[in-house]
């Protein structure tokens, strides 16, 4: 049983990044279909879909994206700030910036789940969950 599964969802991306997969599979939830929306709206992922199945909970196909000469792929970095047993809030004044604003810093607030830059203009702060460039 996972207990954190925004640190297994960024996990599942990674490792299937340094396998130089094509697409991952990861258990739906809600937050996980924000975050994947999130990603694909910034340019990190080619595409998603979610998928239900027969359990209830569903399942998220992400396809990676991968630079078409270099193979590098376009995550670079995905690092989760707040866990389970440190939890991690910020006011919408201190909401930290990935590498000075060319990263994004995914902020869950009363408003949802957005991005740091979201979370100003909604003028909302919140739980960061993790930063990815």
């Amino acid at each position: 049983m996972v207990r954190d599964s925004i640190s297994d969802y960024l996990t599942r991306i990674r490792n299937a990044q340094m396998a130089n997969h094509k697409v991952v599979e990861i258990p739906a939830s809600n937050v996980k279909k924000r975050i994947t929306e999130i990603l694909y709206d910034q340019g990190f992922i080619l595409k998603y879909k979610f998928e239900d199945s027969d359990n209830g909970q569903g399942k998220i196909m992400v396809a990676l994206k991968y630079n078409p000469k270099t193979k590098v792929p376009a995550i670079r970095k995905l690092i989760r700030v707040s866990r389970p047993g440190l939890r991690k809030y910020s006011g919408v004044n201190n909401i930290p910036r990935a590498i000075n604003g060319l990263g994004i810093t995914i902020v869950s607030t009363s408003k949802g789940v957005m991005t740091d830059k979201e979370a100003v203009r909604n003028n909302v702060g919140g739980e960061v969950l993790c930063k990815i460039y």
